[in-house]
């Protein structure tokens, strides 16, 4: 598609260079002639545009990153055709893939292949929280910036759970390097489908290679469904029994040995990245970045060598192993108990899956986002992690509320809930509500109140007015911080019926 060089598009954007190619699409640097400033440009091949389901899928992939922002995705900056030529706009990142980085450095340092794995992790997790799975994650589509940081790209064959078509069970789409098995063998995919193909990249940042070859593609794909990856540490040495865990458990085969979500990986890579700062006694470029961004309550929690420089001594290791196993120790006996302190088991837990919580923010004040990439964290079945709110250093919030909610798929009665907080005293008052949220509007979310406003503490029971009725959204709204406090954090919620 040389061709197009030097054309514009819609009397915008100015093809100046091509950059990438595939059967399917061409990508090229191209000028904005609007906003003069360098763009990507993903022009769908001619031969592929009359295809209705090659062009679908292509107006998917606009559709599905349209709807992340998130500073570890290569973000979609307009959409349109021009002459029968589709194409798609995205911010321009000047850099490497990471592919290229590997096959440059060979085998990363250890902090900055965990760095780039959490950057990589938190962007598939923004995705899934939008039900969207890439299907096809690997070096060669995720880039590095002039700064060091990860960004994902390359959403072109990424399915909605919420939709089915084009990418139906029973085709293996995505690249067999770093297929899971699940994929290969043309059956559903969910999130962790990505986090499996993560753990094959990371794999291959440690190592600099791949753990599986074949003469063919499906030999290769076929290895992923019978065959476990090597151990990391035959290759890496130096690699921590604790790093080849993490590697193990993102690559295994049956799903339900895997991760159950982004965030539990995500979880283990950043207290592996202390770990790792603290061995090395040292950390520079991607792995500073990426510590200094660890939620303010996880530097708190793991912090010596996220921030002071130097070695920490081997008391200090022993500790922080210690307080990490305490808190996986709570965590495995979180939610195991089914019934409702008090009342002699008549009132059970409501089982909420592990992504269904979403941070609320409708008057937009104080961050419209509200660590929305945490808000599962307040659902994981863990109280040593919390979703928190921004902070407010006024210790007012200035607004009618902010909050999160939880989802029920079915929609389920609750008489009454439980929040564990490691912020007690802010105030809060429970809701529900049959209709999807509305991000921008409360009063037009169909929120029926559950609770007066409560003093919130910590395990502390609220009874709830819902009169048996079910619910899909249950909301809880903070209205006023803790005395003292410029923020709210949020460990567990338990609803029980």
């Amino acid at each position: 598609m040389s061709d197009l060089l030097g054309i514009t598009l819609s009397a915008r954007y100015r093809l100046e260079e091509r950059i990438g190619a595939g059967g399917m699409s061409t990508v090229y640097r191209a000028v904005d002639e609007t906003l003069q400033r360098s763009v990507a440009v993903k022009v769908m091949n001619r031969e592929v545009a009359d295809d209705s389901d090659q062009l679908e899928r292509f107006r998917r992939e606009a559709r599905a990153v349209a709807q992340l922002s998130h500073p570890n995705v290569v973000g979609v900056i307009d959409a349109g055709e021009d002459s029968g030529h589709p194409y798609i706009v995205f911010e321009f990142i000047e850099g490497e893939t990471l592919k290229q980085r590997v096959r440059r450095l060979g085998r990363l340092p250890i902090p900055e292949a965990v760095a780039y794995a959490i950057e990589i992790a938190r962007a598939l997790g923004a995705a899934h929280d939008h039900l969207i799975v890439h299907r096809d994650v690997k070096p060669q589509n995720v880039l590095i910036d002039l700064e060091g940081t990860a960004k994902v790209t390359d959403f072109g064959i990424a399915r909605s759970l919420e939709e089915e078509g084009l990418t139906d069970d029973g085709r293996v789409l995505g690249t067999t390097d770093y297929v899971s098995p699940e994929q290969a063998l043309g059956q559903s995919v969910t999130g962790q489908s990505d986090l499996y193909s993560l753990g094959v990249v990371l794999y291959e940042m440690l190592t600099g290679e791949l753990p599986f070859s074949a003469e063919t593609q499906v030999g290769v794909a076929m290895k992923h469904v019978r065959e476990e990856l090597p151990d990391v540490r035959s290759k890496r040495p130096e690699a921590s029994a604790a790093l080849a865990a993490i590697v193990d458990t993102a690559t295994a085969k049956r799903v339900e040995d895997r991760y159950a979500d982004d965030q539990e990986l995500i979880a283990d890579l950043e207290a592996l990245l202390a770990l790792e700062a603290q061995r090395a006694g040292s950390v520079t470029g991607e792995a500073t970045i990426v510590m200094n961004s660890l939620p303010r309550r996880t530097r708190r929690r793991v912090p010596l060598a996220i921030r002071h420089r130097g070695t920490v001594g081997l008391a200090g290791i022993v500790m922080l192993l210690a307080l990490i196993g305490i808190g996986i120790w709570l965590g495995s006996r979180a939610h195991s108990g089914a019934d409702l302190p008090g009342k002699g088991g008549q009132a059970k837990l409501v089982v909420l899956c592990r992504r269904c919580a979403t941070a609320y923010n409708p008057d937009g004040i104080g961050g419209t986002e509200q660590n929305n990439n945490q808000a599962r964290l307040a659902i994981d079945g863990k109280p040593n992690t919390s979703w928190p709110t921004q902070t407010y250093y006024t210790g007012q919030l200035g607004k009618a509320g902010v909050g999160i909610y939880v989802a029920h798929t079915r929609g389920t009665s609750a008489s009454a809930i439980v929040i564990d907080t490691v912020t007690p005293g802010f105030e809060a008052t429970i809701y529900g509500s049959n209709q999807q949220p509305s991000a921008t509007n409360f009063a037009g979310s169909g929120w029926q109140r559950l609770s007066t406003s409560q003093r919130v503490v910590s395990g502390r029971e609220i009874r709830l007015t819902g009169g048996g009725r079910k619910y899909s959204y249950f909301l809880t709204w903070i209205t006023k911080l803790p005395h003292g406090g410029d923020y709210a954090a949020v460990n567990e919620i338990k609803l029980y019926r």
